[in-house]
C-alpha cells in the first residue's frame, strides 16, 4: 500500500491508536483518586508527567536528529510499542501515585517519537498544495486519539485498570501497523544527515521560522490545558447534571469528534487561504472561547455542549497549519528535527499552563479558571499575522 493516498490514510490511523494511551489516565482521575487515595492537587501530575516525558523525549530527538537520522516508520512504530507497554504495565502493577507518574512519564518520552515523526511522514506523502489538509487529518487523528479513553470509559463504564488496559492494547495495534504498512513518502530525502545538534537554535533565530515557532507556542498554551481540565469543568458547571452520567461522551464529542472537523476545516482553509490568515482566525474564535467561558459556564445543557464543541474545534484546527508551516520554511534537511524541538518547547509550556488552571480555579472558581488561558491565542494570533511564509505559493518539493 504505497499509493498516497493509502499511506496517509494508515499515518493517520496510527496516530488514532498509538496517541490513545496519553490521555487514558487523565480520562479515568476521578476513579484513580479514589482507589489509591490520591488528592486532587497530587493528581495534577498524572497528567503534568507525561507532558515532561513528552519534552524529554523529544530534547533528545532533537539533539541526535532521530527523526531524520533513522527510518521514521521503525522509530514511530517502536516508540508506539513502548508507550503502550508503560500503559499497560500502569494498569496491572502500579499502586501508588510515584509509580504511575514515574511509568506516566516514560510514556510521555516514547510519544515523542510518535507525534513528531508522525507529522513528518504525513508531509513526505503531501505536496505543498495539499499539505495543509494532510497535515490537518495527522492531527485529527491525534484528536481522535487523545480523546478516546473518555470514550472508552464512557460507553462500557469499565474500571480505570481496564479502561487503561484497553488503550494498551489500542496503541499496540497502532504499532503493528506502524511497523508493517507504514513508509516514508518521496516528498523529503532520504539520505543520510549529518549531526547538527544546534539546529533548533539556528531554526529559532530565522525570521519565518520563529514566528511560526510562536504561533505554535501561544496555541500550545491553551489546547492541552483545556482538555485536560474541559471535564472538570464541565462537571463543576449547573447544567452539569443534565448530561446524567455521559459527560465522557460529551467531552468525547466535543473535544474529539468536532475536533476532528475543525482540523480538517483548518487544514483545508490553509490550503485555500494561506497558513497565516487560516492560523489567525482559529485563534482568533479559540481566544473568544477562553473570555466567554464564564458565560457559557452558567448556561443552560445545550448551550454549554455547542460552546465546547466550537471550542474543541477552533483550539487544535491550527494545530496543523503550524506543522505545515514549518516543514515549508525549515531546512528541507531537517525537518522532522525541527518538528521535535517545535512540540518540544510547546509541551514544556504546557505543564505550566495545565498546572496554572486548577490554581486559578482554587482561588477563585471554576467559573473563571479557563481565563488563564487568553494570553495564548492573542500571541499566538499576533506573531501569525506577521507571518508570510509557508504560502500554497511554495513551489513543490522535488523528490530524492
Amino acid at each position: 500500500m504505497r499509493t498516497s493516498g493509502a499511506q496517509r490514510g494508515l499515518i493517520a490511523v496510527t496516530q488514532v491508536l498509538a496517541l490513545a494511551v496519553w490521555f487514558s489516565v487523565s480520562a479515568v482521575v476521578p476513579s484513580v483518586q479514589h482507589d489509591l487515595g490520591i488528592s486532587s492537587t497530587a493528581s495534577v501530575w498524572l497528567t503534568g508527567s507525561v507532558q515532561l516525558g513528552f519534552v524529554t523525549g523529544a530534547l533528545a530527538s532533537t539533539a541526535l536528529n532521530l527523526a531524520d537520522r533513522m527510518p521514521v516508520h521503525l522509530l514511530l512504530g517502536t516508540s508506539a510499542a513502548l508507550a503502550a507497554a508503560c500503559t499497560s504495565v500502569v494498569a496491572l502493577f502500579a499502586q501508588d501515585l510515584p509509580s504511575m507518574i514515574a511509568l506516566r512519564f516514560l510514556t510521555g518520552v516514547f510519544l515523542a517519537g510518535v507525534y513528531p515523526t508522525g507529522m513528518k511522514l504525513m508531509a513526505s506523502w503531501a505536496g505543498s498544495s495539499s499539505r495543509g489538509l494532510s497535515m490537518g487529518l495527522l492531527i485529527g487523528a491525534l484528536t481522535l486519539g487523545s480523546a478516546l479513553p473518555h470514550l472508552i470509559g464512557g460507553l462500557a463504564v469499565l474500571p480505570w485498570r481496564e479502561v487503561l488496559q484497553a488503550t494498551a492494547v489500542v496503541g499496540g495495534v497502532g504499532a503493528v501497523i506502524a511497523l508493517t504498512a507504514v513508509r516514508a513518502g518521496p516528498h523529503f530525502a532520504s539520505r543520510a544527515v549529518v549531526l547538527r545538534p544546534r539546529y533548533a537554535l539556528r531554526m529559532l533565530s530565522e525570521r519565518e521560522t520563529r514566528l511560526v515557532n510562536l504561533g505554535y507556542f501561544g496555541h500550545m498554551w491553551e489546547l492541552y490545558a483545556l482538555w485536560t481540565w474541559i471535564p472538570v469543568f464541565v462537571l463543576h458547571a449547573p447544567a452539569s447534571a443534565s448530561f446524567a452520567g455521559y459527560q465522557q461522551v460529551m467531552v468525547f464529542v466535543a473535544m474529539g469528534v468536532f475536533g476532528f472537523a475543525g482540523c480538517l476545516v483548518g487544514g483545508w482553509a490553509a490550503d485555500r487561504y494561506g497558513r497565516s490568515r487560516a492560523a489567525v482566525t482559529a485563534l482568533a474564535v479559540s481566544g473568544a472561547c477562553c473570555v466567554l467561558s464564564p458565560l457559557a459556564f452558567g448556561s443552560p445543557a445545550p448551550v454549554l455542549a455547542v460552546f465546547c464543541a466550537l471550542w474543541g474545534a477552533s483550539v487544535i484546527a491550527d494545530s496543523g497549519v503550524f506543522s505545515t508551516a514549518l516543514s515549508e520554511v525549515a531546512d528541507r534537511s531537517m525537518v522532522g528535527t525541527a518538528l521535535s524541538a517545535q512540540t518540544a518547547i510547546g509541551f514544556a509550556l504546557t505543564v505550566f499552563s495545565i498546572q496554572l488552571v486548577p490554581l486559578v480555579a482554587e482561588a477563585t472558581h471554576w467559573r473563571y479558571a479557563f481565563l488563564a488561558l487568553v494570553p495564548g491565542p492573542i500571541i499566538g494570533a499576533i506573531a501569525m499575522a506577521r507571518f508570510r511564509g509557508g504560502s500554497t505559493a511554495v513551489s513543490e518539493p522535488s523528490g530524492p
